[in-house]
């Protein structure tokens, strides 16, 4: 039993045979190959790998990431309609304000949700996360100021999409360990298809009912899709007893190749979401007609589906830092070759398309390669305080772009070369926790 015990606090990067006969050396007893084949087949039956429960949780996680994050993906079709309408008055960069805040908030709360979920489970974060969503998206629709706009849709939306994914992600960690990559692929793909639904859903909306009915019509929506979502996810540790623990161990900041991931994600963030920002302005500037450009980030977050299915899937495979690390770097390379000097539709689409791949490929593996280097009784606690971590950089990354906007003369190049750049420098930071794991490039990682 104590080696089942000292097993579960390792690192999830160790074999089972390594930690296996670390354990025997420090009990003073030989254990045979036997013992050691028969102790990983007990790992391998801790995970269920499939069954309804499981496939029921990885469908749920995909209809609150659709209402969700989705949403959180859409917010330039606002950007782009406060410029136009409610917040004419305001520059570009202080509008931003309000998905940067929404952002914030929505990565900030990830530490102290992945705690209470490593405690309680996730029914009652996702119950207080849908209320929250509906009645933030109900109370935007009447807004007019643009105090009112940062309350609702940066706070308090913010917090209901925290509260709704963090819990979903991480009870999908505790149905798969083998399948993980595949099974928060499919459920991240939710965040795509949201992301392509609601910009042009908004847009139309917007026109045909106003913006009032458009909002709500949306809230409805994310009511119906989000009580589903709260039926279907489960976790399999529910049923297990908590261990009391401190909010926030220190032991995880001792943990070099965890914080390795915290850093490179950190530089990511910062430059991951200025496209989702302003790529609907930048192809407006272009002259490129208003219903082609909220089309085009639909086109971008449609793409970015595609990158959150096929590279996790391929990740169980083939190693999910093996693929993260390429997936992130042609992410700022394409931003700084292609968006860059990108002037035509079709130009534009095409960075979109490649973008959108790229990048959604970043959001589907940060979760699998967090939880495969941690105990899976702490699987919450590290993606929430991942994700707290590195709310910062996207708080400061909108306002930053739009005060480059500005000081250039509504010139994009100094933003899109931070982007670039920011994506860059955090995927060599990943290509550093990889190496830590195993030096061997050929190994699956």
């Amino acid at each position: 039993m104590s080696s089942i015990v000292a097993l579960e606090k390792c690192p999830s990067h160790l074999s089972t045979a390594q930690v296996f006969k670390t354990e025997s050396v420090l009990s003073g007893t030989a254990v045979g190959e036997r013992s050691i084949k028969s102790l990983e087949e007990s790992q391998d039956n801790t995970f269920p790998e499939g069954g309804l429960r499981a496939w029921m949780t990885v469908l749920g996680a995909f209809l609150a990431l659709l209402c969700t994050f989705g949403q959180l993906n859409s917010f330039g079709t606002f950007q782009t309609w406060y410029e136009e309408h409610q917040l004419q008055h305001l520059s570009p960069s202080t509008i931003s304000w309000i998905g940067s805040i929404q952002l914030w908030i929505f990565f900030f709360s990830g530490g102290f949700i992945g705690r209470i979920f490593d405690s309680y489970g996730p029914r009652v974060l996702m119950v207080l996360g849908t209320l929250i969503l509906v009645i933030s998206t109900m109370i935007t629709s009447i807004c007019t100021q643009y105090y009112e706009y940062i309350l609702c849709q940066g706070i308090l939306f913010g917090i209901g999409v925290g509260l709704l994914f963090y819990p979903s992600l991480a009870a999908i960690s505790t149905h798969f360990q083998r399948l993980r990559g595949t099974a928060m692929g499919l459920a991240f793909a939710g965040s795509g298809v949201g992301g392509v639904i609601f910009p042009i859903m908004l847009r139309h909306l917007f026109v045909s009912t106003g913006f009032a009915w458009g909002v709500r019509i949306s809230g409805f929506i994310s009511l119906a899709l989000s009580c589903m979502a709260c039926c279907m996810v489960s976790s399999r540790l529910s049923s297990m007893p908590k261990t009391p623990g401190p909010w926030f161990d220190t032991k995880h900041f001792k943990d070099c190749t965890f914080m390795l991931v915290i850093i490179g994600s950190a530089f990511i963030s910062l430059g991951l979401f200025i496209p989702n920002f302003y790529i609907v302005s930048y192809a407006t500037v272009h002259n490129i007609s208003p219903n082609l450009s909220f089309s085009i980030l639909a086109i971008l977050n449609g793409s970015s589906t595609l990158g959150r299915l096929a590279p996790p899937c391929l990740s169980d495979a083939l190693g999910r830092f093996n693929l993260i690390i390429p997936a992130v770097f042609f992410s700022g390379l394409v931003t700084l070759v292609f968006w860059i000097f990108a002037r035509t539709t079709v130009e534009i689409v095409m960075y979109a398309v490649l973008f959108g791949f790229f990048s959604g490929a970043f959001n589907a593996l940060i979760a699998p390669c967090v939880a495969q280097i941690s105990d899976v009784r702490e699987i919450g606690m590290r993606i929430g305080l991942l994700y707290t971590i590195v709310s910062f950089p996207p708080l400061a990354s909108g306002p930053a772009a739009g005060a480059l906007l500005n000081l250039q003369h509504g010139s994009y190049t100094g933003m899109i070369i931070l982007s670039g750049t920011s994506l860059i420098i955090g995927s060599l930071f990943f290509v550093w926790a990889r190496l830590r794991l195993d030096r061997r490039i050929l190994v699956r990682i």
